[in-house]
């Protein structure tokens, strides 16, 4: 079956596996400050790359963060062969061009259609109603702090309904970074 052929619902899962969807949220800080949060989300695992936080996100910085993340892609057992992100500026030729060099094809949402990217939209309001609407955050380095924590715990410890109330990487996945078993 083409790609053409399939709406978008079915496009999504039947390639849920090879999709990355990417997007920024914003949080206002305590002195009235404005950071921006980019990340990403696999599609397939549920599983949230983020990517980072800065008060100026321009083309040059997410280019960046895009090459970090391509980076630590290769590891994957399964490729990525979609990336979903929406039509602003940030995202521009040099970032699309960071994936399109790992073979990853890009899909820009249309105009005023949030649902289009909508796993990324139910994660900005899965973050806020579970963490940033609780605390008052003073600083960037604060809000790393706060979105490391949470995504580790996102991804390792909350259940997802649509995996079967199992986290995107439950612990006894997780790899451990020396060779010599625990003691």
């Amino acid at each position: 079956m083409a790609l053409a052929q399939l709406s978008w619902r079915k496009f999504l899962r039947a390639h849920a596996a090879s999709i990355l969807a990417c997007d920024f949220f914003t949080v206002e800080t305590l002195w009235l400050g404005r950071l921006y949060v980019l990340f990403f989300i696999e599609l397939g695992s549920r599983r949230v790359h983020l990517a980072g936080c800065t008060a100026n996100p321009d083309a040059p910085w997410t280019v960046q963060q895009a090459r970090q993340l391509a980076w630590s892609l290769r590891e994957r057992p399964r490729p990525i062969r979609f990336l979903i992100h929406d039509r602003d500026s940030k995202f521009g030729r040099a970032f699309d061009d960071v994936f399109k060099s790992e073979s990853v094809e890009i899909i820009r949402t249309p105009f005023r259609a949030p649902n289009a990217n909508a796993f990324a939209e139910r994660w900005v309001g899965t973050i806020r109603r579970d963490c940033l609407d609780w605390l008052l955050i003073a600083s960037r380095k604060q809000l790393e702090r706060v979105l490391r924590v949470y995504t580790d715990h996102y991804n390792t410890h909350r259940p997802h309904r649509s995996l079967g109330l199992r986290p995107p990487t439950p612990e006894h996945q997780l790899r451990l970074a020396s060779s010599s078993p625990p003691g």
